[in-house]
């Protein structure tokens, strides 16, 4: 008999999770949809208007109040997010889904550099903690839910729904949590994914990348351009920590200091007289697999980012790390022997991020999912090489778990 409950007990709670694991999908996914629409007709309407790239300070100053009037729960973002997972202490404000959707829309909209991971796993985490609120979640089974989000919210909006559920595992969970998190990460995350194509909503086309044998010379170069990355990878870290350090101490009001940072973009972006290094950049990016590119696109596309994120424009740095790796590649392809300008941009696209974000698992598995499972061995050589050169400090918070604690009383702004 009391196997036989423990049997029903545990069917319960594994139809229970299941539910709300697929709940989660469900919502990251029509969010991540909306997402990606939004940000394609802003896309759209910019490059068809240049003129409202002049606006971007007006836009940033417009970000700044909304955040200092209404932002303070919300400001810490990514971070939040993930401390709330590590040590929950309150369910993740309402505001922060919408908030973090309408000034990531209105960045791009107006000629800023940015991505969109950071705003579609905020909106999968936050969306997450409002299904369990009706069931009173506490402790690790709230964690396991908004880690749900997370890995929801990155499936969702790239289109990689394994690299979702390993992304959220690598980056915020570690021990016992990581374990019994993979099979809600994996269902949020396949479920985000489908939701995302059902809405009849397209991903970025990747190719499918051919790689020649493995030898000793691709090793070796494979080897290189990781390390390579890795140096980049830092130097973006560094651009942009030192750009927000900067910005904060130059100008203390956080709506001038966006208006600031947006006017910068703004006058270099008329200087360079291109669009092509703002918003996402995919055309740039995909240009990077057809023939070598020049160096100074990545340089262009690091600068551009540290300095629309680092004075405080909303995003994330996912794509644009992306775009900065597989320039890179490319460029680097003009110089190294062996596997050509294809498999160098696809390698750099995801050393550039292992080596930023320090999520090297994450980056051997988006590589496979985007570019097919030939790049899995050079992915992982080059991420190794670009995780041990990048240092440890990255993207994202700190990833010490404190002590969990039963969280008290919480607002939900």
């Amino acid at each position: 008999m009391p196997s036989e409950l423990s049997l029903h007990a545990w069917l319960g709670r594994a139809a229970r999770w299941f539910g709300l694991a697929t709940a989660v999908g469900v919502v990251a996914g029509v969010a991540a949809a909306g997402f990606l629409v939004a940000l394609a007709h802003a896309t759209a309407w910019r490059e068809g208007h240049a003129w409202i790239i002049a606006l971007l300070p007006v836009a940033g100053f417009a970000i700044g109040l909304l955040y200092h009037w209404a932002g303070a729960p919300v400001a810490g973002g990514l971070h939040l997010v993930f401390a709330e997972v590590q040590a929950p202490t309150r369910v993740l404000p309402r505001r922060l889904a919408p908030m973090i959707l309408a000034s990531t829309v209105v960045t791009h909209l107006f000629g800023g550099s940015a991505g969109r991971e950071g705003t579609a796993v905020q909106m999968g985490a936050a969306l997450a903690d409002q299904v369990g609120r009706p069931f009173a979640l506490v402790g690790r089974d709230r964690r396991l839910l908004v880690l749900a989000g997370i890995a929801g919210g990155f499936g969702a909006v790239f289109g990689t729904p394994l690299a979702g559920t390993v992304f959220a595992l690598e980056v915020v969970a570690v021990g016992a949590l990581g374990r019994i998190a993979v099979v809600p990460c994996l269902i949020a995350a396949l479920v985000g994914h489908l939701v995302v194509r059902g809405l009849g909503v397209e991903h970025t086309p990747y190719p499918m990348i051919e790689v020649p044998a493995i030898s000793v010379m691709l090793v070796l170069t494979l080897v290189a351009a990781g390390g390579v990355c890795g140096v980049v990878a830092r130097a973006f870290v560094a651009a942009q920590h030192a750009v927000q350090a900067i910005a904060e101490r130059a100008i203390g009001w956080m709506p001038l200091r966006l208006a600031a940072g947006g006017a910068l973009v703004a006058l270099a972006v008329y200087s360079l007289g291109s669009t092509r290094h703002i918003g996402l950049s995919i055309p740039l990016m995909l240009d990077a697999f057809a023939a070598p590119r020049p160096a100074s696109d990545c340089v262009l596309k690091l600068a551009l980012t540290a300095l629309t994120l680092g004075c405080g424009f909303k995003g994330g740095e996912v794509t644009p790390l992306f775009v900065i790796g597989a320039t890179l590649g490319s460029a680097l392809s003009a110089i190294m022997p062996g596997p050509g300008v294809a498999v160098l941009a696809a390698v750099g696209l995801v050393a550039v991020f292992a080596g930023a974000a320090r999520t090297p698992l994450t980056c051997v598995v988006l590589a496979v999912e985007l570019f097919g499972i030939d790049l899995a061995l050079p992915a992982a050589i080059a991420c190794s090489a670009s995780w041990a050169i990048a240092g440890r400090v990255g993207i994202y918070a700190p990833r010490a778990m404190p002590p969990v604690l039963e969280p008290g009383p919480g607002t939900n702004a």
